[in-house]
């Protein structure tokens, strides 16, 4: 049977985000540099309790104030956090060409301030997704097999009727360990392509499609 649903990451995806921004708004109020904000904030255990619910804002922004030594606000801490994203048209433009034929899930890895500044500045984009599955409001993140099983309810079909499509190999790898198709994307016309080969798009939609050049984050 043809694919029946197809899975997108946000980050890196449909939307592009850059963490420098915010650690760029928050470098006067802090005593530490910016790679020592990074070091804290980003990669580490503190984002991994934030992003699959193990930890509440309030506390999540708390422990940033303390551990990044901030001087600034709450309210000026979590607006430069979420100030990171901007749209990705080179995806962005084929979900309604999608929506007609396919289910739409939208699967991140994100935290609860992310989701709700990106859900309302990409309102127009997501409004085209089926569901949303994200790691903050289920409790799990990518490429745990427990992420997949919960997209996979949603999809209401079978393993390999899925498709995902994430830009990190390791994330694409854990839905593939479940049985569905994945695609790592990695930018420009590759993903339309990939797409065809999967019997998604057609060369004329490839042909005729629109192309938008990747845009700078600054």
């Amino acid at each position: 049977m043809s694919i029946q649903t197809i899975v997108f990451d946000f980050g890196n995806v449909i939307g592009f985000f850059d963490h420098r921004r915010a650690l760029e708004r928050l470098r006067e109020h802090s005593a530490l540099t910016i790679e020592g904000m990074q070091a804290f904030l980003y990669g580490g255990r503190l984002e991994d309790d934030y992003e699959s619910n193990r930890i509440s804002s309030e506390e999540f922004l708390r422990l940033v104030r303390e551990g990044c030594r901030l001087g600034c606000t709450e309210e000026v801490l979590a607006a430069a956090y979420v100030d990171i994203f901007w749209p990705n048209p080179e995806v962005c433009d084929l979900l309604p060409c999608l929506k007609p034929r396919f289910r739409l899930l939208l699967g991140s890895n994100t935290t609860l301030l992310h989701a709700r500044q990106f859900r309302r500045q990409f309102a127009d984009v997501l409004k085209h997704f089926d569901a949303q599955v994200l790691s903050c409001e289920i409790g799990t993140r990518k490429p745990a097999r427990a992420f997949f099983e919960h997209c996979q309810r949603l999809a209401d079909g079978a393993p390999h009727e899925c498709l995902f499509i994430d830009d990190l190999p390791a994330n694409v790898a854990g839905a593939q360990a479940c049985g569905w198709h994945g695609i790592v994307y990695t930018g420009g016309d590759d993903l339309r392509k990939q797409l065809a080969l999967h019997g998604i798009l057609t060369g004329d939609e490839i042909a005729g499609s629109r192309r938008s050049p990747k845009r700078s984050g600054q």
